[in-house]
């Protein structure tokens, strides 16, 4: 071959690798959002998809991320942990390189494993497991508080505010639902306030009368009860049928509008810890309202943590001028970022280095008030 043609040859060649980089360029970043489109807990699915998917919808109106659209691809993982792996599995075969999810502790603790494995960057908006961040890894990050932060609050303010005779402490036995049991009872104990019952339950009971019974004969006066609302909804309802005289508090999992159409009137009072009311910032007075244009509810707890994963990814993105995951997770770790929820930090593990839980009283219109 003489030089000519070899020169020749190498400028084509370089022009190949110019359009090919142009095209990865201009390609949509692919951003998986994974939880419950289908299950008992698909409503918290659902304040993860809408925040998430508004996030996108205005990064995309303001330019995209270095010249690049955003897309929205869902899964469905059903908060069943081996669903989450089939999904964790199917993302890693769309060649998707970040994800907004999982929702449910125990699916997100084992999609997670795979997600580090093959390079992929996870943002949780809802898991409050602290084992999801315990174990090192450098892809795994979350926009919300963990048990170890909310189990304290509800402890502490049930000895200092509640002041109860006797405590029983619930679990659904799942990861989510025991930890933040535990961690409840933990400080309670540490408080000097004596737990009668801990005891778990099987999420999807339907008939707590045996555990109704329980309480009575222990003389409870208040519940705290880690899991979700379905469960909780029906205990409610049927401790107050039996004439119980019980006070309720649950974290989170339990604050879902859903409560008060499973409980009905038992379900006022009821205490719950939440993420601050975030729709209630007038600083996102313009995001609320672009929520409601599209008939969506902005004020589930999950909606505005799933909104800022997405805006910290984008930025991870643009600062670290890559789509390369450990690049985007160095620079999301040396970064702070000013989002609707405030402005977020991560430590080492991928936790936020601030978030504040809140106490909030229930009514059975399906509205809360901050509790006094």
């Amino acid at each position: 071959m003489n030089k000519a043609k070899q020169i020749s040859k190498l400028f084509a060649a370089m022009a190949l690798a110019g359009a090919a980089s142009y095209s990865m360029a201009a390609d949509n970043i692919k951003i998986g959002l994974a939880g419950p489109v289908t299950g008992a807990v698909a409503q918290y699915g659902e304040m993860q998809f809408i925040g998430a998917k508004m996030a996108i919808e205005q990064i995309n109106k303001a330019g995209g991320v270095n010249g690049a659209q955003l897309e929205a691809v869902v899964y469905d993982d059903a908060c069943d942990p081996k669903q989450a792996v089939a999904v964790a599995n199917k993302i890693v075969n769309d060649e998707v390189k970040f994800v907004v999810g999982h929702l449910c502790s125990s699916s997100t603790q084992p999609a997670s494993d795979i997600y580090e494995d093959e390079g992929i960057l996870m943002i949780t908006a809802a898991s409050t497991s602290p084992d999801i961040t315990s174990r090192g890894y450098e892809l795994v990050f979350r926009t919300i508080g963990l048990d170890s932060l909310q189990g304290p609050t509800a402890g502490n303010f049930i000895a200092d505010h509640i002041k109860p005779k006797t405590v029983a402490v619930i679990h659904d036995k799942q990861q989510y639902g025991e930890g933040i049991a535990t961690a409840v009872k933990q400080t309670l104990e540490s408080k000097g306030v004596k737990v009668a019952m801990f005891e778990g339950i099987n999420a999807g009971d339907k008939d707590f009368s045996a555990l109704i019974a329980k309480l009575n004969q222990a003389g409870v006066d208040f519940v705290y009860y880690g899991g979700y609302h379905p469960e909780l909804g029906l205990l409610l309802r049927q401790t107050k049928e039996r004439g119980l005289n019980v006070k309720f508090m649950g974290p989170e999992g339990v604050g879902n509008k859903e409560i008060s159409a499973i409980a009905g009137p038992a379900s006022e009072g009821l205490l719950v810890t939440l993420p601050k009311s975030f729709d209630q910032d007038p600083k996102n007075k313009a995001l609320v309202e672009a929520f409601k244009a599209k008939n969506e509810d902005p004020s589930g707890p999950f909606v505005f943590p799933a909104y800022a994963a997405v805006q910290v990814i984008a930025e991870g993105i643009e600062k670290a001028g890559d789509t390369d995951t450990a690049k985007v997770a160095a620079a999301l770790r040396s970064n702070s970022f000013e989002t609707p929820t405030g402005t977020l930090a991560f430590d080492e593990k991928g936790d936020l280095k601030d978030f504040s839980f809140v106490v909030y009283e229930w009514h059975q219109d399906g509205t809360k008030s901050e509790a006094k």
